[in-house]
């Protein structure tokens, strides 16, 4: 197959990694860097599977930036663009997906249009209607930064918003690019699909939500919270995984999804849905507040990365805490080293570990590393288990 995939974040570039072991695949991204890289079989993300497999797998797959060339002779487009959440609109804003789709019909209209970009539920039957095919198909994806193509060589499952056999021959790419045997494939309607990513991705915010209110329960009672989660998970129906305590959930995904979710809720009953939405702002806000308990002058905030082995800090959690820690007149000090800026939000980068060490009263760390055990008395974080 010829397959073209557009945008090459984690889950544009995962995909195309993945399908380009069997079929011809193009990346078309805007950032010619980013194609410079591709083409040179370098990773623009930070990801080891997608690094080695680059380096060193026979793979069929080019990057470009010219749209026509891109999707000329596709058999299939999958779109992994963004859809950042609006909160003046209470909507994804689906510009890119549109223009993409837009693009694809009017130069090749016989492809079929596999939309991975989270969307609100209902938008592909509106763009099916608006374009009057049926080519045009939701399949979600349920990757984690820094291990999406990982996640793709062994998914949970395959499902594929389209049960005609259009469907199930994507399905099929899917599956022969896997290492993992036996995936579960489900087909069904594709606003059933965009259901499935938002619902999946709310109940992994709310797991999220739940131990971290688990924790300050905890901390404000002066309880070993490690202790209690123990208890709590050796139940097999709750389970030892996805519990261990952070600042909040944040990344791209959790935090517009459940937004979105609760948008789609307007005409439904609903207390769960808001309240997982509304307890991320409690949650920083407690964080903050036992910060300020210590009376720090200057705060350092060790990564604004969310996870270990990440190079992305789009909405991650710690930066509602600098926030709040803001707010209170408290100053800031950053260690970031993925990143070339000298500030962010107004605050200074202090990429050199001995200088921020020394110059922070208190140091913020969402994820504990042994570069900080020397300062662990400066240290405040609720990483209990070292892990997720």
């Amino acid at each position: 197959m010829n397959i073209t995939v557009v945008g090459t974040g984690y889950v544009g570039l995962s995909n195309a990694v993945l399908l380009a072991q069997h079929n011809n695949v193009i990346a078309l991204d805007i950032v010619q860097e980013r194609v410079d890289l591709i083409n040179s079989r370098k990773s623009p993300i930070i990801d080891i599977e997608t690094e080695n497999y680059l380096s060193s797998k026979k793979l069929s797959l080019r990057a470009v930036t010219n749209i026509n060339e891109a999707y000329n002779k596709a058999d299939y487009v999958i779109i992994a663009t963004p859809t950042n959440y609006v909160i003046e609109t209470e909507q994804f804003d689906t510009a890119t997906v549109e223009k993409v789709i837009h693009d694809v019909r009017s130069i090749n209209s016989e492809t079929a249009i596999i939309i991975k970009s989270t969307v609100p539920v209902g938008f592909t039957k509106k763009m099916r209607e608006e374009h009057n095919t049926t080519k045009i198909i939701f399949s979600p994806e349920f990757l984690r930064e820094g291990k999406a193509l990982y996640d793709n060589l062994h998914p949970s499952r395959i499902i594929v918003g389209d049960t005609t056999e259009q469907g199930k021959k994507f399905a099929e790419l899917m599956v022969r690019g896997a290492i993992k045997k036996d995936i579960p494939v489900l087909l069904m309607a594709s606003t059933e699909a965009e259901a499935v990513k938002l619902f999946a991705n709310t109940y992994l915010a709310m797991r999220v939500a739940y131990f971290n209110e688990l924790d300050t329960y905890a901390e404000v009672h002066h309880l070993d919270a490690a202790n209690i989660i123990d208890g709590v998970c050796l139940d097999a129906r709750i389970g030892d995984y996805y519990n261990n305590p952070s600042f909040g959930y944040g990344g791209y995904c959790l935090p517009k999804d459940t937004r979105q979710l609760l948008t789609n809720f307007h005409d439904v009953p609903n207390n769960l849905i808001r309240a997982i939405v509304e307890a991320n702002n409690t949650r920083t806000k407690h964080v903050a507040d036992m910060i300020l308990r210590r009376n720090p002058q200057t705060v350092g905030i060790y990564r604004l990365t969310m996870k270990k082995d990440s190079d992305n800090f789009r909405q991650s959690a710690i930066q509602g805490v600098i926030h709040y820690l803001s707010k209170a007149g408290i100053k800031i000090l950053i260690h970031e080293p993925t990143t070339t800026a000298d500030t962010f939000l107004g605050h200074k980068i202090e990429n050199g570990i001995k200088a921020f060490k020394e110059m922070s009263d208190v140091i913020v760390a969402n994820r504990l590393t042994p570069e900080l055990e020397d300062i662990a008395a400066k240290i405040y974080s609720r990483d209990l288990f070292s892990r997720d």
